[in-house]
């Protein structure tokens, strides 16, 4: 017997024994049933949702093999991994809902490009697949259109050369303005200097997989990603960003 049917029986037992009739006994089973099949089909709900690997396609690798010059703190830097990624699970069905999505930024004046190429699939390597912005914390904003359960979100920020990428915050909302209602899906910035709370995910080296960050189902409309340069320049680069979920029912 489950808790929740240990629960309903116990409860049952109560209701019994202040019973005044048999009509008001009938009264409460029918109350109880009917609790008890909701919690059931919930239940059953849950479990029949079908998973599947996220379908990513990768870009070509810019550079094989690991950093080995560059000083490291495991308290702080994720050791990077010559193991490709595992396969991230998600309910069937989740598509790319930032692709082709209208971008806003935090710098009004890009250095190199623009930001259309921040959701227009293009993740490669190359001095034309990238936007760059200016220096200090710097945001890109993707408008979905409407609310989505998310799922997971990818950045590739810059994966032409080693390096490690500083205060990146990954936030959720239904404010544009992002003023209200901002949930967290990553924060790096262990020391706060972006001002934006003190985060306690590992800095990264960007690859060619992308940093992939498991959302878990946040709901909202408008995925904000914030970045202060790296260890190879001050400047913010974006080369792509996918944002993997399903309409919010």
């Amino acid at each position: 017997m489950n808790t929740a049917t240990l629960f309903q029986s116990k409860r049952l037992k109560h209701e019994m024994t202040n019973m005044k009739s048999w009509s008001d006994f009938a009264r409460h089973c029918t109350v109880l049933l009917a609790a008890g099949a909701a919690l059931t089909l919930t239940t059953a709900s849950s479990a029949d949702v079908e998973m599947a690997p996220l379908p990513l396609k990768l870009p070509i690798p810019a550079f094989m093999g690991t950093p080995t010059d560059m000083p490291l703190d495991e308290n702080l830097v994720e050791k990077p991994s010559e193991k490709p990624r595992a396969p991230f699970m998600a309910p069937k069905g989740v598509e790319n809902v930032a692709f082709k999505k209208k971008v806003t930024s935090s710098d009004k004046s890009p250095i190199t490009g623009t930001l259309e190429l921040v959701t227009d699939g293009d993740k490669e390597a190359n001095d034309n697949s990238f936007v760059e912005l200016h220096r200090k914390t710097q945001w890109v904003q993707i408008d979905l259109e409407k609310k989505h359960k998310i799922y997971a979100i990818i950045v590739w920020h810059a994966h032409n050369t080693y390096q490690v990428y500083h205060d990146v915050i990954v936030q959720v909302s239904d404010d544009p303005d992002f003023t209200q209602g901002v949930q967290v899906v990553y924060n790096n910035d262990q020391d706060n200097s972006s001002g934006l709370g003190i985060g306690t995910d590992k800095e990264y080296f960007e690859n060619y997989e992308g940093r992939l960050m498991n959302a878990k189902g946040v709901e909202g409309r408008y995925v904000r990603l914030y970045s202060k340069g790296s260890t190879y320049s001050a400047l913010n680069r974006y080369t792509e960003v996918e944002v993997w979920a399903l309409p919010a029912q």
